[in-house]
């Protein structure tokens, strides 16, 4: 990662591919039978409308051909966007409205209740908070140290504890008695991003 990873970055994962099955190769067979079966097809009825208006054109330039435009619909198929989904109501074109759709199934969302719904179970519970929250945010400022300067808390103490400075190392270090309330909370976040 860059120097500048902030901690959107950090709470960012990328899913990784499902194990390859029997199934498939099954489907690739399938969709290699299907490519060339269409293909032949069009190439048929390419070589017939050629002959039709008198012209001849060599089998392999129209089978190229044929399999070339193929190859990029399925390839622009692939990176199209999805289609917007179907409601009553009509988006207006040109500027967004600027609301979120809360509804919307996101990484950012995914992101933001990975942190909120803890957050909100564990407001009025010290004991919730030192078990789910406190831990994450150790876990958080390990990170940190560990990309910026290769070091954690626990593998070089002296100066994890210089770097985090002393408020942050101790909250982490020693839980309160109570949870902290949301403005330390944004300190503490302040702190790690400086890190």
């Amino acid at each position: 990662m860059s120097e500048s990873a902030g901690l959107d970055d950090l709470f960012s994962f990328e899913e990784e591919p499902p194990a390859r099955s029997g199934r498939a190769r099954g489907g690739r067979v399938r969709w290699l039978f299907r490519l060339l079966l269409t293909a032949a097809g069009v190439t048929a009825v390419v070589v017939v409308g050629l002959r039709a208006v008198g012209l001849q054109l060599s089998l392999g330039i129209v089978v190229a051909g044929v399999l070339a435009v193929l190859t990029v619909r399925r390839v622009t198929a692939a990176l199209s966007p999805p289609p917007p989904p179907r409601s009553g109501a009509r988006t207006p074109a040109g500027e967004e409205p600027g609301a979120y759709n809360w509804a919307a199934r996101d990484a950012l969302r995914a992101a933001i209740n990975g942190w909120e719904r803890p957050l909100d179970w564990s407001s009025g519970n010290q004991e919730r908070f030192t078990e789910r929250i406190l831990p994450r945010l150790g876990e958080l400022a390990d990170e940190r140290l560990r990309q910026r300067h290769g070091l954690t808390r626990e593998s070089d103490p002296t100066r994890a504890r210089a770097l985090l400075g002393e408020p942050l190392w101790s909250f982490l270090d020693t839980p309160s008695r109570r949870p902290p309330s949301p403005r330390d909370l944004a300190a503490i976040v302040a702190e790690l991003e400086k890190i």
